[in-house]
C-alpha cells in the first residue's frame, strides 16, 4: 500500500492508472479536488478495492495523520501541488498554501509515522517529493541544461512555492534522517491535462475555431516530457532511488512554443481538415510577467544510475495526445462546462464513508 496525494490531477491520474496497472498494488488516493482535480479520470478504477479515494487537503495534518494511521503505506508519492503559473501571478497565496504549507504538514504527519515503524519497516519507507524544473531559473540560449547542481532561481510565485516544497523535503532529510527523494522533472503533456496549460489549450481552442493565443513571441523554449514516460520515472525513483538525492527527469525533447503551436495546427489539420487550415488561428498575445526564456534538463544521473530514459520522443507523444484529445471530445466538454463537477459530486457523494474521510 503507498499514499499517493493530488492523485486525480492530471500527473496524478495518470500514475494512479500506470501505477495500478504495472504494479497491481493498492494505494490511497488523497485529492482536494480543486478545480484541476477530476475524478471522472479516475472512472476506470470507480469499483477497483485497490484504488481507495479520499477527499481531502494535505494541509490537514489530523486527517492525513488519520490516514497513515488506518492504511499504514510502505512509501507517499507527493504530487500534490498548485501549478500554474499565469494562476500564481493572480493569486500566489494559494500557492504558498498548499505547495509550502501543505507540504509541510505532510512532511510533519509522514515523519511522525515513520519515527514509530518498526526498524525493518523505517528502513523501507520512502517519500517521493515530485517537483518542477521551474525551480532553477531560466536559462540563455548557450547555457548547458539543469542538472541536480545547479542553483535554485526560481521567478514565479508558483516556482517559488514548489523551490520552498523542495527546500522543506531536503531539510527533513539532512536534519531527521527523512528517507525522502525530489525528481524535478520538465514540461509534463498528455491525457488528463486541464486545458489552461498549452498543448491541452490548443487543441481545444483549435477544434472549437478559437483564437491560439501565443505570449510573446512564441520562442520561449521548454523540455517536453510525456507524462506516461514521468510516471515510469517516478516509480523508478520509488523502487531504487537515493534518499536525500534529487533526480532531474526530462523528455530530450527542447521545442519552441510556437513549433509546438504549429505541430499541433499540422497535425490537426491532416487528421481533421479545416478550410483554411488551423496557423490562422495563432495569435499572438502580450507577454506574461516575468516569463522564462528556455528551461531544459540534464537527465543523465536517473539515465546512468537507475535506468530510466524516455521511451516517447516529442513527435510519438504529441501524435498520441493530439489522438486522445479527438477520441476523448466528450471529456474537454465536461471540463469546459464543468458537466465533469457533477459527475464527480455524485459519484463522490455514492463511495461511501471512507470517500468522505
Amino acid at each position: 500500500m503507498i499514499l499517493v496525494t493530488g492523485g486525480a490531477g492530471f500527473i496524478g491520474s495518470n500514475f494512479v492508472l500506470d501505477w495500478i496497472a504495472s504494479t497491481g498494488e493498492p494505494l490511497v488516493n488523497l485529492d482536494k479536488l480543486t478545480y484541476a482535480g477530476n475524478l471522472a479520470n479516475l472512472a476506470g478504477l470507480a469499483d477497483d478495492a485497490r484504488h481507495r479515494f479520499v477527499r481531502g487537503d494535505i494541509a490537514d495534518r489530523a486527517l492525513v495523520e488519520k490516514l497513515f494511521a488506518e492504511h499504514r503505506p510502505r512509501a507517499v508519492v507527493h504530487l500534490a501541488a498548485e501549478s500554474h503559473v499565469d494562476r500564481s501571478i493572480q493569486g500566489p497565496g494559494a500557492f504558498v498554501k498548499t505547495n509550502v504549507v501543505g507540504t509541510f504538514e505532510l512532511l510533519e504527519a509522514a515523519r511522525g509515522y515513520w519515527d514509530a515503524l518498526a526498524a525493518n519497516e523505517k528502513a523501507a519507507f520512502r517519500f517521493v517529493h515530485v517537483s518542477t524544473d521551474e525551480v532553477y531559473g531560466a536559462l540563455r540560449e548557450s547555457d548547458p541544461a539543469f542538472t541536480e547542481d545547479s542553483p535554485y532561481a526560481p521567478n514565479s510565485p508558483y516556482s517559488a512555492s514548489k523551490a520552498g516544497s523542495d527546500h522543506l523535503v531536503r531539510a527533513y532529510h539532512h536534519t531527521y534522517g527523512f528517507p525522502a527523494i525530489t525528481t524535478n522533472c520538465s514540461n509534463n503533456y498528455g491525457p488528463f491535462q486541464f486545458p489552461e496549460k498549452l498543448i491541452p489549450l490548443m487543441i481545444a481552442n483549435a477544434l472549437d475555431a478559437k483564437p491560439l493565443p501565443v505570449y510573446g513571441d512564441g520562442r520561449q523554449v521548454r523540455d517536453w516530457l510525456y507524462v506516461a514516460d514521468h510516471c515510469a520515472a517516478v516509480r523508478r525513483v520509488l523502487e531504487a532511488g537515493v534518499p536525500g538525492e534529487t533526480y532531474n527527469v526530462g523528455g530530450n525533447a527542447e521545442r519552441r512554443n510556437i513549433e509546438v503551436v504549429n505541430g499541433i495546427c499540422e497535425a490537426l489539420q491532416r487528421l481533421r481538415p479545416r478550410a483554411g487550415g488551423y496557423r490562422t488561428l495563432i495569435t499572438y498575445v502580450a507577454d506574461r510577467p516575468g516569463h522564462d526564456r528556455r528551461y531544459a534538463m540534464d537527465a543523465t544521473k536517473i539515465r546512468t544510475r537507475l535506468g530510466w530514459a524516455p521511451r516517447e520522443t516529442f513527435a510519438t507523444g504529441l501524435a498520441q495526445t493530439i489522438a486522445w484529445y479527438l477520441h476523448n471530445a466528450a471529456w474537454i466538454e465536461q471540463v469546459k462546462t464543468g458537466e465533469y463537477r457533477r459527475w464527480m459530486e455524485t459519484n463522490y457523494a455514492a463511495r461511501g464513508s471512507e470517500a468522505k474521510a
